[in-house]
């Protein structure tokens, strides 16, 4: 009898090596080295002020980096202007959502202009996230938070981006709607998307993601995968503080 074959590597998206990155003259993000796979969801953990969103942030370009390397399929992110990052497919979900006061639920969701093929239709969009369904007329500030968060994923699906940064998406919300948001997730990985979150809700990472890295003081310093979550929840409590 002949071994199975082992399955086949995922390709890498993201490769992220000593990555560098300032907020002004505070350097916050001092060294960072991780990789995402294709149709990977992973997140990065750690507690307040270790660095993760403004390691996100670095790769959408929105802050400044001196040092390290970025690649998404070969794009150079460091090098990419900010303006022309989500035409390498990749789409910034800020923990702010970024919901406009002023702009209907439509207008909300119809604003960023479609970059690449590929992109979510509306009625994808609807049946990823039900609750916006009939709300098209409805300021989108009047959503519920959980809603101003399907609203500012469903955003950005729209434009093309295949590639997702998810800054703290369950952050306050109703254990309900962290569910219907981890359920969504999944729906977006077997459509082949890759994303990377950050999260602190250890229930909903083990629920969504496939791998998780653990950020401090700027630096990935350990890495799980979902069994080893599960196991050895002292390990991951040590590092967040639990």
């Amino acid at each position: 009898m002949t071994d199975a074959p082992a399955p086949a590597a995922r390709p890498r998206r993201l490769d992220v090596r000593d990555l560098h990155a300032w907020y002004g003259e505070s350097h916050v993000v001092h060294g960072a080295t991780f990789h995402v796979d294709r149709g990977e969801i992973v997140t990065l953990l750690g507690r307040n002020g270790a660095g993760k969103t403004t390691t996100m942030r670095a790769l959408a370009g929105v802050v400044r980096t001196r040092k390290g390397s970025a690649h998404l399929d070969g794009h150079d992110l460091l090098a990419t202007p900010p303006h022309r990052v989500a035409r390498t497919g990749l789409g910034y979900v800020p923990e702010e959502r970024g919901i406009f006061a002023s702009l209907s639920v439509a207008e909300n969701l119809l604003l960023p202009p479609v970059v690449r093929p590929g992109g979510v239709s509306l009625a994808e969009i609807h049946a990823l996230f039900p609750n916006l369904k009939g709300r098209d007329r409805t300021q989108g500030t009047r959503l519920s938070g959980g809603e101003q968060q399907m609203l500012a994923i469903a955003r950005v699906l729209r434009t093309g981006a295949d590639f997702i940064l998810l800054d703290e998406p369950t952050e306050g919300l109703a254990p309900v709607i962290v569910e219907e948001i981890a359920h969504a997730l999944g729906a977006l990985k077997a459509r082949g998307l890759t994303i990377l979150l950050v999260e602190q809700n250890i229930r909903f990472a083990l629920a969504a993601a496939d791998r998780h890295y653990v950020v401090e003081q700027g630096r990935v310093v350990d890495e799980f995968d979902n069994t080893t979550l599960r196991t050895d929840r002292a390990r991951i409590d040590a590092y967040l503080g639990v």
